[in-house]
């Protein structure tokens, strides 16, 4: 039976004179491509001197000779000294800005501001403000907590517990400043075979998630081993009776067995058809 080679496990470097989060998700989404190859991945925020640069230099050809492999490295540098530096390194240095920003002013016809940390910082205070009343919102109304303004909700997610709805909740409340709340079904919701009184006003803002029954059930069982609740079976019925209700509600849902919150979150907003509120 014929077998696919792994390849050697490579180091690969994520840097920034900021928080690294643009080139953390960046780098690692890039990686993902590479199925085969495992990555030893490091961040390394706050490179804002040509001597910290310097020092992750050091480190990288060090990590470099005692692999035997070239590490990757991908940056996000304002400062072209920096650059400069990072690129003296035995490795294979991407520095995500420099990629794209030359051509980039080259069809705009003007110069980039070439300021460190833009993409994160608070430029507008009424977005500020939205992100964190969202936020609140969704923590208020999480897991059917309060009933109080949920006609406010720009989404409600629902399902069984387990399937990732408060997560994916927060993720679009700081992301996007969507009013996100959510509502566990649970065995009374299956035995009237309907959604309480007060959800029915708001089915056009309701939306599902389901999920396989086996790894349900390896989800549960990792917060409660050997209970019923756990079980497979009992996992195989509230998939059963949720899909079921949900689709007796005309509520359209999504599975969520292989799909990351980020996912999700894309998914909701996309089929929901909501307006992001904040960038």
């Amino acid at each position: 039976m014929s077998t696919i080679a792994r390849s050697p496990r490579r180091a690969a470097f994520f840097l920034s004179d900021r928080t690294g989060i643009t080139v953390e998700m960046l780098g690692h989404s890039l990686l993902s491509q590479f199925e085969n190859v495992p990555f030893d991945e490091t961040t390394l925020p706050y490179l804002d001197t040509e001597e910290k640069a310097a020092a992750v230099v050091r480190k990288i050809n060090e990590r470099a000779s005692a692999d035997g492999l070239r590490p990757l490295v991908f940056s996000t540098f304002v400062n072209p000294q920096i650059r400069f530096v990072l690129d003296s390194a035995n490795a294979l240095h991407l520095d995500c800005f420099s990629i794209f920003i030359a051509s980039m002013e080259a069809e705009l016809g003007i110069r980039s501001s070439h300021a460190i940390g833009l993409s994160h910082r608070v430029g507008q205070p009424l977005d500020h403000g939205r992100r964190i009343e969202a936020i609140q919102f969704t923590l208020e109304h999480d897991d059917g907590l309060s009933q109080r303004n949920w006609q406010q909700a720009d989404i409600t997610l629902t399902g069984i517990s387990r399937t990732g709805k408060t997560p994916t909740c927060l993720y679009l409340a700081l992301q996007y400043g969507i009013y996100a709340a959510n509502y566990p079904l649970i065995p009374e919701d299956f035995n009237r075979v309907e959604l309480p009184a007060q959800f029915k006003k708001l089915r056009g803002k309701l939306f599902g998630f389901t999920i396989d029954p086996m790894r349900l059930h390896r989800i549960r069982s990792e917060r409660k081993p050997d209970s019923e609740y756990a079980s497979l079976k009992n996992c195989q019925y509230e998939v059963r009776q949720a899909e079921t209700l949900m689709r007796r509600e005309g509520i359209p849902y999504l599975d969520v067995t292989s799909k990351s919150i980020e996912e999700l979150a894309t998914a909701v907003l996309h089929q929901a058809k909501l307006e992001r509120k904040i960038y």
